[in-house]
């Protein structure tokens, strides 16, 4: 059940005028081709791999899973995080649903939330019970943001299907974080899990890093408020508002986050979906519970990223304190998180100043789509970056299952919000 603000105010109906001719209804075909692609080209189908390359992680099951990377020059496929990365595709699926209502989408969704189900320590007694095998940076060990961002998918299947399995994995991969990972009090994360030795260990004792290795502060999608929604659990609500509380702390420069990972303070380098993690789920604390700190500190994200998006609505991966940025290395995906946090500054604050940026970023997003590809494998997909040269005449389009994936979920947001 979820908890409201006593008295809360409903924000008055909305109409917006200012959209540009056919805006919805090119959003609407652009997401259907988007997740199309998604669906036809990028998830996995049969339970063994043919040529996609990985760093080894140890599933005995793909099926259902999503190939995350695509480099045109070679036509090859690649993993990066697949158990979050399938947990973002199940939500976006179920929220163009939502929208489109073509049921088009529910079967895709199961088989990503299956393919979840299976990659958990599900046997009753075990120590590490509940816990995703959530394999990114390391093919051994689990990243805890890599659980978390997997969970909403979970939540969103959980209701669209009414099968409780769904819901009581995200709980049961929220409760194995909260007592293992979590430092209690501080708002703080410990990362790098490996299950093997049962203790978690650091980025550097496998590979040189200039990354930050402290615990961090991972409100990602606000799954441990959502969790508390759902189970009335206490002790996920302390999680949140303690780190919620730890982000308003430590926040710098105003919006972000640059002093932990993904960011690189020493290269001076901002993850282009950083802001949107931590400030955008500061939201859901403000729905929740009325607290004008999270409001506050939401809308410093969403003026981050109307500074930091490009005159065209474009995004790159490698954005400084001073928002100068490289000339390569785009993120599409940054555009369709930018356009996300805009739209529920709309929605949820009543902020419609962002929504002209919000259009912009989408527009971005929708004319980077391969419509007229060659490459079957392009066919729909939201190109995420270009490469820098390299002296040859390949291809420099390099596809990312995320460009395409929180395309869909900000179209989906975005319809929900001009068609009422």
């Amino acid at each position: 059940m979820k908890m409201t603000l006593s008295g809360e105010t409903a924000h008055p109906p909305f109409s917006y005028r200012e959209l540009p001719s056919g805006f919805t209804q090119r959003l609407a075909q652009s997401a259907r081709m988007a997740a199309r692609w998604l669906v036809e080209t990028a998830q996995v189908r049969e339970p063994s791999l043919t040529t996609e390359r990985h760093a080894g992680f140890a599933y005995d099951d793909w099926k259902g899973a999503i190939r995350g990377e695509y480099r045109a020059a070679t036509r090859g496929w690649s993993f990066f995080c697949p158990y979050w990365h399938t947990g973002q595709a199940v939500k976006a699926l179920l929220m163009l649903e939502a929208q489109d209502r073509r049921g088009e989408w529910m079967q895709a969704a199961r088989l990503g939330g299956d393919f979840l189900l299976r990659c958990r320590i599900a046997e009753p007694g075990h120590p590490d019970f509940g816990l995703p095998l959530a394999f990114e940076d390391i093919p051994h060990a689990v990243n805890t943001s890599a659980i978390l961002e997997g969970v909403d998918g979970l939540f969103h299947l959980a209701d669209a299907t009414g099968q409780a399995c769904y819901e009581e994995a995200a709980i049961e991969a929220l409760y194995w974080v909260a007592r293992h990972a979590y430092l209690d009090g501080q708002g703080l994360f410990h990362d790098f899990y490996d299950p093997g030795q049962r203790r978690f260990i650091a980025l550097s004792e496998y590979r040189p890093t200039n990354r930050r290795e402290q615990p961090r502060p991972l409100l990602d999608d606000a799954v441990f408020l959502k969790g508390c929604q759902r189970t009335g659990e206490a002790l996920f609500s302390r999680i949140y508002h303690e780190t919620a509380e730890e982000l308003l702390r430590s926040e710098h420069p105003a919006g972000n986050w640059i002093a932990h990972g993904p960011c690189h303070a020493e290269e001076d380098h901002i993850h282009p979906r950083h802001a949107y993690w931590w400030g955008g789920s500061l939201f859901d604390g403000w729905s929740a519970f009325g607290t004008s700190r999270y409001r506050e500190g939401a809308l410093r994200s969403a003026d981050w990223y109307a500074r930091a998006l490009r005159r065209d609505g474009g995004f790159f991966r490698n954005t400084s304190i001073d928002f100068n940025t490289d000339s390569f290395h785009h993120a599409t995906s940054g555009s369709a998180c930018a356009a996300i946090v805009f739209l529920r500054a709309s929605m949820e604050a009543g902020e419609h100043r962002y929504l002209p940026l919000a259009i912009r970023a989408l527009t971005f997003c929708m004319d980077a789509q391969f419509v007229k590809a060659k490459d079957p494998n392009l066919k729909g997909a939201i190109l995420e970056k270009i490469l820098p040269p390299d002296g040859s005449d390949d291809s420099p389009y390099h596809l990312r299952d995320l460009g395409s994936i929180f395309f869909i979920q900000a179209a989906a947001l975005a319809l929900q919000r001009f068609q009422a």
